[in-house]
């Protein structure tokens, strides 16, 4: 990753306050990007804000708390046009907002945490790169990255609605792409395993040789991001 390889370009990053969210804005942050923090509490925004500073971000990052699950289209665009407003330009959309309450049998499942988890997962990633689009395609060389989860193993048993959604979530990844054929750069990122607590929730006792830290895949993220 080079430094100021993001100068002067402004990113979103929805679940900017889980493992992989907060490691792409904080390595977005260093790479010269002044990032826009989504996520839903505003003190674990505040700590990741104040890491990108740390890490030398300027300008300062924006921080915009807001609950995906209940965002209707209408907040989507007015997210949107606030970015335009404040920042006057929107170079990168990183999706690593996710709703994963557990390993959990269907017929256990509350309806409402289904329908959740449908919504967190696959629709309002969806809904929000839709009003954001007009904005990307103005900046020239925007690009877009889905965080996803091996469908392999989300497809097993007791991965409920957050397993069902990733292999939808890849399909619609492919859609936008050839959709916008060149004008935004769409991506899917399927990070190794990593030390999060969304993991966490799978595995009470994870030894697998393989974690990672999530910095790790957030150069990843940055290298999709860059020009």
């Amino acid at each position: 990753m080079k430094p100021e390889s993001l100068r002067d370009r402004v990113v979103l990053i929805t679940g900017a306050t889980g493992g992989l969210g907060a490691a792409t804005a904080i390595a977005c942050a260093r790479a010269g990007a002044t990032p826009v923090l989504l996520g839903r509490k505003v003190k674990k925004l505040e700590k990741v804000y104040d890491a990108c500073v740390e890490a030398g971000c300027e300008p300062l990052p924006a921080i915009y708390p807001l609950d995906l699950h209940g965002a209707t289209p209408q907040d989507y665009a007015e997210l949107a046009q606030r970015i335009e407003a404040n920042l006057g330009r929107l170079d990168g959309l990183v999706h690593c907002a996710a709703d994963f309450a557990g390993l959990t049998p269907l017929e256990l499942t509350e309806p409402a945490a289904f329908a959740r988890a449908v919504h967190v997962n696959f629709t309002a990633p969806l809904l929000l790169t839709r009003a954001c689009l007009p904005l990307l395609k103005r900046g020239g060389d925007a690009a877009i990255a889905f965080a996803v989860n091996d469908v392999a193993l989300t497809s097993q048993a007791y991965w409920g609605a957050y397993g069902a959604m990733q292999p939808a979530l890849l399909a619609a990844v492919a859609q936008l792409r050839a959709e916008l054929n060149g004008r935004v750069r769409v991506a899917a990122l399927q990070p190794g395993p990593m030390r999060t607590a969304l993991r966490g929730r799978a595995w009470a006792e994870d030894n697998d040789a393989q974690l990672r830290d999530p910095a790790d895949y957030a150069a990843a993220c940055v290298r999709l991001l860059t020009p």
